[in-house]
């Protein structure tokens, strides 16, 4: 059998029955062409490269071969093998290699080489365990096979047996589809490529029978959108920390023609939801753990049935009106009634959760009760049980939410993004399970992620995350991802792209995976428009789900975007500088500062700042963490020059082995505080070889990444030019949050609502390939991006002002 390469060629898991060893001879009866051969123009024209040797002279002469692809006296329509007939397009088991099991592929060329060989080619199937899914693919039904359009070539008498494998769309009939499946020997509804191991409709996968090709078409150039669709998608935006995955996501796909909106959000930080509110005011932010959320989607579900609502459209109005019409005359009598001393009346229910809010270990459904004669301060979480008496209080509420959309329902969901927190595979954990992180408490926020997929079912999803996600356990927790969205049916891509690769002057690195039900477009990767000097560490397995390697990269990329070019119009700020808002008192210096400058109004329209909104020019967050003394006394003590950090103290040396030692000529340094000048742990932070413990940044450099914590003792965070570390708007900068995205909370809340975030440069640009999949474009490559970042923000406000005059 030909060998394919390990990357193109399924790996093969089962043997089928009366499994036998390829025959070598070409003479033997078992194995040999059926017919007439296809007429020799015919053949020349379907399979073109089989024939480049023309002649008798040539075909003596040759090794048979041409750039590597066997040449072709003629090509037939059947064959024989082990006395079954076989026809093109049939599916069979192909004997793999000594003491292995079998491949599985579609036979889709028969043909006689130019030394007489009889060989076939085939089109592979994966099974489970031969995808990306891997050990975690006991998710998905065993007798279920992907499609690909992998192919080798191999000798006609490698056939092993037929297996009927019947072919289905993923939207078929589930009662219909069962019956055929349990009929089949395997079944396939699903294409899979290697490419960022993507699970896609076999028709979107390029998979082509004999001579018909039914892939979809693809689109080469995108253009942009002159104008916003009117009807809005919705976004649910999971984990959402202060909003700027959502916000990125919304701005991109404007960008395309589409209108997304971020409707709800959930997140268990109190100061980051703080943030998403104040920015998106039109957002219903929810501060729970995502678990708690899921059973209160299910609750509220079971809610909206009890009453009616989920029903025709005609009964949800009249319920709506029976409601209303109920709730004035109950507001007429509680206006006359007095409230007992000794008892409490319930006047409104304000708001619903699910868990153990006043923290007495009983979790269940809770409503908030604003009790008559008192205000919003003295509102109490109550048990739906303690409740029995306010039964039109409850249906009044769920009525009045359900209308509102306050919590989505199966459904009604457009898309979901979020990051899962997955603290259990993070590098800086040094008792993570390697083994089976999945067990690992810290890392249950995957499942939830996927359940509540499960639950919603939105049209797309993306999930964002950490590279060790594929690094930890061979990408276990990536592959368990996949498996569960496979086995929900929805198709999947997964890639890696560095922050610093679409504008920003940062590195950073994180794992992104797509998903689309199987009625829309899987949308692409965007390919990179920046060159990036610095590059993160991803293990070899899966360098190449690097967005933009090789080939792929366009022609021209602009220069990196550096530290300088994002925040040199930044005005000074000392150590102990704690204004929450100020002036500029500066002018813009590169275009990259000049749109990150742009106001809300010209960014959001006027759905966040509102038409009365100030047009006064305001710079928010400019405040570094405060140091304490004795670091502060060591940053001082840094040169400005570049590349300085500890290793320029007094009493450090560096041997010829690059590592910092201690210089014994001189007595250790001390801090006026009494303390050492250089600390212990900069001297063994990484085995002594490390330069980043008080580390200066330079304007003509990028940093290797924005981390949520300040501080400078194992991070080079240290101001080019200023005795201080990056302020929280600077490393906003550095992430291209626009200056008019405002945080919340103290400090060093609002450091780590930065560092968690995905940077703008690379959600916009993601936002834009989810618009491009729901306008239609399905595209089997990543996409060629129209614009850059940020003069992107600079035609988003442009089309905002267009819509504004249009409106007027």
């Amino acid at each position: 059998m030909t060998r394919a390469s390990k990357r193109n060629k399924p790996t093969k898991i089962s043997p089928p029955p009366s499994a036998k060893k390829p025959k070598p001879s070409t003479e033997d009866e078992e194995s040999r062409f059926s017919g007439d051969p296809f007429p020799a123009d015919e053949a020349l024209r379907r399979w073109p490269n089989r024939y480049h040797l023309k002649s008798k002279e040539q075909a003596s002469s040759s090794k048979g071969s041409v750039g590597g692809v066997l040449q072709a006296r003629c090509h037939y329509r059947q064959a024989i093998a082990d006395g079954i007939v076989y026809d093109l397009n049939d599916d069979a088991y192909i004997q793999g290699e000594e003491g292995e099991p079998n491949y599985i592929g579609k036979i889709v060329e028969f043909f006689e080489t130019t030394k007489k060989e009889f060989y076939f080619t085939a089109q592979w199937f994966f099974r489970p365990e031969d995808t990306m899914m891997k050990d975690k693919s006991n998710l998905v039904n065993r007798k279920r096979v992907f499609f690909s359009d992998a192919t080798d070539d191999n000798p006609l008498d490698s056939i092993v047996q037929k297996v009927n494998i019947v072919q289905l769309p993923l939207d078929f009939d589930p009662a219909h589809k069962e019956e055929l499946i349990s009929s089949a020997d395997l079944y396939c509804d699903m294409g899979y490529s290697e490419q960022f191991f993507t699970f896609d409709r076999i028709n979107a996968a390029g998979i082509s029978k004999v001579g018909i090709d039914v892939s979809l078409p693809v689109t080469s150039e995108i253009c942009m959108a002159s104008k916003v669709q009117e009807s809005s998608k919705t976004v649910l935006d999971l984990y959402s920390g202060c909003g700027a995955m959502s916000t990125g996501l919304c701005l991109g796909a404007q960008l395309s023609g589409q209108r997304l909106v971020n409707r709800w959000a959930v997140d268990i930080n109190t100061y980051a939801c703080e943030s998403l509110k104040k920015n998106h005011p039109e957002t219903k932010v929810r501060n729970e753990a995502a678990e708690d959320y899921l059973c209160l989607l299910k609750e509220w579900q079971k809610l909206c049935t009890e009453y009616g609502l989920l029903g025709s459209k005609q009964n949800e109005d009249a319920a709506s009106e029976t409601i209303s019409s109920e709730s004035n005359k109950d507001e007429d009598k509680t206006k006359d009634s007095s409230v007992s001393t000794d008892e409490f009346e319930v006047q409104d229910l304000v708001d619903v959760c699910y868990g153990d809010p006043n923290n007495v270990q009983n979790r269940g459904l809770y409503f908030k009760v604003r009790w008559k004669g008192y205000g919003s301060s003295d509102d109490t979480w109550e048990p739906i049980d303690g409740l029995s008496n306010c039964e039109e209080h409850i249906k009044e509420f769920v009525t009045s939410k359900y209308k509102s959309m306050m919590l989505p329902l199966p459904g009604d969901v457009d898309l979901i993004c979020g990051g899962p927190p997955c603290q259990g595979v993070s590098g800086f954990n040094r008792f993570r399970n390697r083994e089976d992180p999945l067990e690992d408490e810290k890392n249950k926020q995957l499942i939830v992620y996927m359940d509540i997929v499960e639950y919603l079912k939105p049209k797309y999803l993306l999930m964002e995350n950490v590279v060790d996600l594929v690094k930890l356990a061979k990408g276990a927790l990536a592959s368990y991802a996949m498996a569960r969205l496979v086995s929900m049916n929805y198709q999947c891509r997964l890639g890696i792209m560095a922050a610093g690769s679409y504008g920003v002057p940062q590195c950073r690195m994180r794992i992104f995976l797509w998903g689309a039900d199987i009625r829309e477009n899987l949308p692409q990767f965007p390919l990179p428009t920046h060159k990036v000097a610095g590059k993160g560490i991803t293990p070899n397995e899966f360098k190449e789900i690097i967005v933009g390697r090789d080939n792929e990269l366009p022609s021209q990329l602009e220069r990196n975007i550096f530290l300088g070019d994002a925040i040199s119009d930044l005005p000074k700020v000392t150590n102990y500088e704690d204004r929450d808002a100020r002036e500029y008192g500066t002018a813009p210096c590169t275009d990259f500062q000049k749109f990150l400058r742009l106001q809300k109004q010209d960014l959001f329209g006027f759905n966040i700042a509102g038409k009365n909104g100030s047009q006064k020019r305001m710079l928010y967050d400019h405040i570094p963490l405060r140091l304490n003394v004795d670091d502060y006394e060591r940053v001082c003590l840094i040169p400005k020059i570049k590349g300085a950090n500890f290793r320029d103290l007094r009493g450090v040396l560096v041997g010829k082995n690059k590592k910092v030692k201690w210089d014994p000529s001189i007595p250790r340094q001390m801090l006026t505080s009494g303390n050492p000048l250089v600390p212990d742990y900069a001297m063994t932070f990484r085995g002594g070889t490390s330069k980043k413990p008080f580390a200066r940044l330079a304007m003509d450099e990028i940093v290797s990444t924005v981390v949520a914590r300040a501080q400078p003792h194992n991070r080079a965070m240290i101001h080019p030019k200023q005795d201080r570390v990056l302020t929280i708007r600077e490393n906003a900068r550095l992430q291209g949050f626009p200056d008019c995205y405002k945080l919340y909370g103290p400090v060093k809340q609002r450091y780590t609502q930065i560092g968690n975030a995905v940077a703008f440069s690379v959600s916009i640009p993601m936002g834009y390939a989810l618009g491009q999949a729901m306008e239609g474009v399905n595209s089997s490559q990543p996409l060629k991006l129209p614009f850059k970042f940020p003069e992107c923000l600079g035609q988003i406000s442009a089309l905002n002002k267009k819509k504004l005059e249009e409106s007027d």
